[in-house]
């Protein structure tokens, strides 16, 4: 028995060898299966789902050919959603990169050692933690009687808390029901997938550029500005796929914190679960593939995914 399997599996190999292209077609035929019917297929069948017409009265989908779901994107209502979401996204991500960019710059260029050591666990044991237990956690923190309330009245802060949340679009009654609680909530979820990437895009630039600068008589500013900022900006881009993809596609955030108003993901999560207009859920979606799409086209064209 063992002879005649020797016997059948030295020629199969020996194949595989001498062809590179049909070993290569058997390794990726799996996963692109999965990929191209399970992913492609499901995301297709979606997109197909939101040209479906839906019929308020009876509550009924039909299979006729319509535009009127992407159509209603474009009513204020709607249209508010989608610019709400988007600002946000745009927001956290420009807050997670100014954040990021420092603590990076210190663990690839100064941390040695034990530091090194405990940035990367202080850096990634957030991500240990269940997603809903630290945005449940945030509701607790930002509620009025919390610890950041606590912390900015002995602080002496609250008047110049209680001027921010008068802000039209910022504020709110308390922290946990305003914009800048939510946002303070989705950078603190977000900023590992930010710091990451910089940070191995940062470690990425050679010190003899720096000292080069350096000799030249170049400013620590001069050199951040035209050395380390242009070869460390693909890691930013590369986190801010990250950062901005998933504050697009939160629904969970957006119903624990913040004032009354839908984001895309949890009007998604409405229309397919409480009203079940699947096409307009489905007209819905595609509004972060289409901005998810662009971005990534434009983040391939700036270098970001080699800093992945």
């Amino acid at each position: 028995m063992g002879t005649a399997s020797a016997g059948v599996v030295r020629p199969l190999s020996n194949l595989l060898y001498r062809r590179s292209t049909l070993r290569l077609f058997l390794l990726l035929t799996p996963p692109l299966l999965w990929f191209g019917v399970v992913y492609l297929g499901s995301l297709l069948a979606l997109l197909a789902q939101s040209f479906n017409t839906f019929d308020d009265f009876t509550m009924a989908v039909t299979p006729e050919f319509t535009w009127a779901n992407y159509q209603a994107l474009f009513e204020e209502a709607n249209a508010d959603i989608v610019l709400r979401t988007v600002g946000m996204a745009a927001a956290v991500t420009i807050a997670s990169a100014l954040l990021a960019f420092p603590i990076a710059y210190y663990v690839a260029r100064y941390a040695q050692g034990w530091r090194k050591g405990f940035f990367y666990v202080a850096i990634m044991l957030p991500m240990w933690a269940s997603y809903i237990v630290k945005a449940y956690a945030w509701t607790v923190i930002l509620t009025k009687g919390g610890i950041l309330y606590w912390l900015i009245g002995n602080l002496g802060l609250t008047g110049a808390l209680e001027w921010v949340l008068e802000l039209p679009y910022v504020g709110g009654t308390s922290l946990s029901t305003s914009n800048l609680g939510r946002f303070l909530v989705f950078t603190y979820i977000w900023l590992p997938f930010m710091i990451l990437p910089v940070q191995a895009s940062i470690e990425r630039v050679p010190p003899q550029l720096l000292q080069a600068s350096a000799d030249l008589g170049a400013r620590p500013t001069q050199t951040f500005r035209t050395v380390i900022l242009p070869l460390a900006f693909p890691g930013v881009v590369a986190g801010s796929i990250f950062t901005f993809s998933l504050t697009l596609g939160d629904y969970i955030i957006p119903q624990l914190v913040g004032p009354p108003g839908l984001f895309i993901g949890s009007m998604v999560y409405t229309l397919q679960g409480s009203v079940g207009n699947l096409p307009l859920a489905a007209a819905f979606t595609g509004v972060p593939i289409l901005l998810v799409g662009a971005y990534l086209a434009m983040a391939r064209r700036l270098g970001a995914f080699d800093a992945l």
